[in-house]
Order: C-alpha cells, then sequence, then structure tokens
C-alpha cells in the first residue's frame, strides 16, 4: 500500500470536491454518491471518496450497463 503521509497527494476528497473533478456541481455530486456512481466510504456521518479509486475510474472510465451485460452473455456463450 502506497503511503500519502509525507506527500500533498489527498487519501479522499470530499463528496463536492470529487464531483468537481468530474465536472459536477455540489447536489449533483451528491446525488451520484447515492446512486453509486461515485464510489465511497462512510467515516461515522462523513461521506469520503477515496482518491485512488476516483482517479482510477475518471481516467480508464467504467463499463455501461449494457456493456457489462453483453461481456456477460459473451461469458456464457464461451461455457
Amino acid at each position: 500500500m502506497k503511503d500519502n503521509s509525507h506527500t500533498s497527494e489527498p487519501l479522499t476528497y470530499s463528496v463536492p470536491d470529487a464531483g468537481k473533478r468530474a465536472g459536477l456541481g455540489r447536489k449533483a455530486s451528491y446525488a451520484a454518491a447515492r446512486r453509486g456512481e461515485i464510489p465511497i466510504i462512510r467515516l461515522g456521518s462523513k461521506m469520503r471518496v477515496p482518491a485512488a479509486r476516483w482517479d482510477r475510474l475518471l481516467n480508464e472510465g467504467q463499463p455501461t450497463h449494457a456493456e457489462e451485460a453483453g461481456q456477460e452473455q459473451r461469458e456464457a456463450r464461451e461455457e
């Protein structure tokens, strides 16, 4: 695991800050987090976004539901 204690890279973002990185406003960011589109971890009553995971999702993207369904169908045919 990477030790970020001596760098300026945050381990987590606030939900609005994470959303801002994706071009979302505050309300849209919280709505996306509630829908599971922005990954969150809960620390007490706080919601935080794991920075490494969020940055990876933004850089690589994630499959849409249609792409996931197509992949499942391809795997089923191969068996």
